[in-house]
């Protein structure tokens, strides 16, 4: 998992000016000739000259290497690309080449773009566990020839956030000394380098020194990686860094970004999606599943279909990956010549209506090449404003208000971006505000001879946010919690009342929390059955 770094808080808001001179677009070196995925004028483009966008997530491959089948899932969601986490031996155990072999062909047998990036270099100079970008060009050239002919399917990502806050000038030669030897050893594959600052770059060495950087690549295929978190909790922060590159004609995407609210901040991923998706930039979401704080899991327990809310915005919601998402041509997708837009969906049907949600469901439009997703639409007199994608033909529309009248309706597209005529529309009035306050989902992750791990997830269904809370309930056969994240435990006996993380004072309407914990047991472990929510009862399910 992407390591974010003890007292980060101080640091919030302290982005540095760093300055990219505006530069004409650079045209590969004489005699050079495109292969594979490969930058033209400051863009990521594909072989055949079509720009390409990635639209995707990260995998953390190297810790969970028997899930594979989450590259097949990712794609049913609609990504065109997955990030996958390797080592390479200096703090983790190394991927071997079979192994790389086998995951850059399920990306391709999945129609996904794979960026493989080395996860041992995080934090170098900060953390002294780390591993250095030369050691991981040393890894890259043992795996060359596995690499070797897969251009058009794979792009390097030298070292994940390969500096951290100390001395972040040091970054620069680094970077450019193994850039330089993935060169010299012959790799003509993309290659993709994280900035400093635990890859957040708030201090600018990468801004300030891009041009530098991108003018030692000899082929002129290198994009640059700027990982959004905390430091990037604002729209002027986030607009200003991304069209810095963009107005230099630096390539450039957001190679992680979290939305949900931590212990440094709260991340403004929507302006963070909608920049890109204005820019036609580049974003992957961090992460797919299995951190150790649950909060940034896109899907739980690696099961697709239990997105997370933070799932549930990056694929569907509004510039998600379901909405924005074109294949790679390399794959058949997004075929110029295709002009035939898919045929009307049904008139959607509307379901399990609540004071915050509906789901809603249509028959499925057709097309001559394939329908990729389907873009649901408020319509509210001759005005539409997007509410929600879906790879299928159904979605739940959260975040609505109780007691109040919608009109919905709906759009098929293909993978060149054809839209369909819309839909008929439905109309859904929501219920009355919930009785209950929260609702509570409480469940064992896992246990063992003495000791287990909890999970608690802490829901909003009713009409406004929740803003700081306390959450009460009591062990029936003296279990104690020992160690927890997400929130602080008071325990009496067998009552136990939890006080929200910093990053998790804040439940939104429709939302959760997730605390989990390690507790302590004796022969049984009865899950407890009522949670109090400041005084008030929850709801558990």
């Amino acid at each position: 998992m992407t390591t974010l770094l003890t007292g980060l808080a101080v640091l919030l808001g302290l982005v540095a000016l760093g300055v990219l001179a505006p530069a004409p677009a650079q045209a590969r070196p004489d005699g050079l000739a495109a292969t594979g995925l490969h930058i033209a004028d400051g863009r990521l483009v594909e072989a055949n000259g079509n720009d390409f966008v990635m639209r995707g997530v990260n995998h953390a491959h190297t810790w969970y290497p028997g899930r594979l089948q989450s590259l097949a899932d990712i794609k049913a969601l609609g990504a065109n690309t997955v990030r996958v986490v390797l080592a390479d031996g200096h703090r983790w155990s190394a991927n071997s080449a079979s192994d790389v072999a086998n995951v850059v062909a399920q990306c391709k047998t999945n129609r996904l773009i794979c960026v493989l990036e080395v996860h041992d270099t995080t934090g170098y100079g900060e953390d002294s566990a780390a591993g250095t970008l030369d050691q991981a060009a040393d890894y890259w050239i043992g795996l060359k020839d596995v690499l070797a002919g897969q251009e058009n399917y794979v792009v390097i990502n030298i070292g994940n956030e390969p500096w951290g806050n100390t001395d972040p000038a040091g970054w620069t030669a680094p970077t450019i000394a193994a850039v330089k030897k993935l060169r010299d050893a012959g790799f003509q594959h993309t290659i993709m380098v994280d900035a400093p600052n635990w890859g957040q770059d708030w201090q600018g060495v990468m801004r300030a020194n891009a041009r530098s950087v991108y003018a030692a690549d000899t082929t002129g295929n290198l994009i640059f990686s700027i990982h959004m978190y905390s430091v990037f909790d604002t729209a002027a922060e986030i607009t200003d860094y991304l069209n810095a590159f963009v107005n230099a004609k630096l390539p450039l995407l957001i190679g992680e970004f979290g939305g949900p609210a931590d212990q440094w901040g709260d991340p403004d991923e929507d302006t963070m999606m909608a920049t890109a998706q204005q820019l036609n930039l580049g974003y992957l979401a961090w992460s797919w599943s299995g951190n150790t704080d649950p909060i940034l899991d896109l899907a739980t327990a690696f099961d697709p279909t239990r997105l997370s809310s933070w799932g549930q915005r990056v694929f569907n919601g509004v510039n998600g990956i379901a909405q924005t998402a074109k294949e790679a041509t390399v794959y058949g997708g997004g075929t110029p010549a295709d002009t035939q837009a898919p045929t009307t969906p049904g008139t959607p049907t509307a379901s399990a209506v609540t004071a915050t949600s509906a789901t809603l469901t249509w028959t499925a439009a057709t097309d001559n090449i394939g329908v990729t997703g389907y873009d649901v639409v408020r319509v509210a007199g001759g005005t539409e404003s997007a509410v929600a994608a879906s790879t299928t033909n159904g979605v739940t529309v959260t975040g609505l208000s109780a007691s109040t009248a919608y009109t919905f309706a709906v759009y098929a597209r293909d993978a060149a971006g054809n839209r369909s005529a819309r839909s008929g529309t439905v109309a859904v009035t929501t219920s009355s505000a919930p009785a209950t306050p929260c609702s509570v989902r409480y469940r064992v992750v896992g246990e063992w001879p003495g000791g287990f791990q909890g999970e608690i997830v802490l829901g909003n269904p009713g009409t406004a946010a929740i803003n700081g809370w306390k959450l009460a309930f009591a062990f029936a056969d003296g279990q104690t919690v020992t160690t927890m994240w997400g929130g602080t435990p008071t325990q009496s006996g067998a009552a136990v009342t939890v006080a929200p993380a910093s990053y998790t004072g804040t439940i939104p309407v429709g939302g959760s929390v997730t605390v989990g914990f390690i507790g302590a047991k004796g022969t049984t472990n009865t899950a407890p059955t009522a949670f109090t929510l400041n005084g008030s009862a929850c709801t558990t399910t």
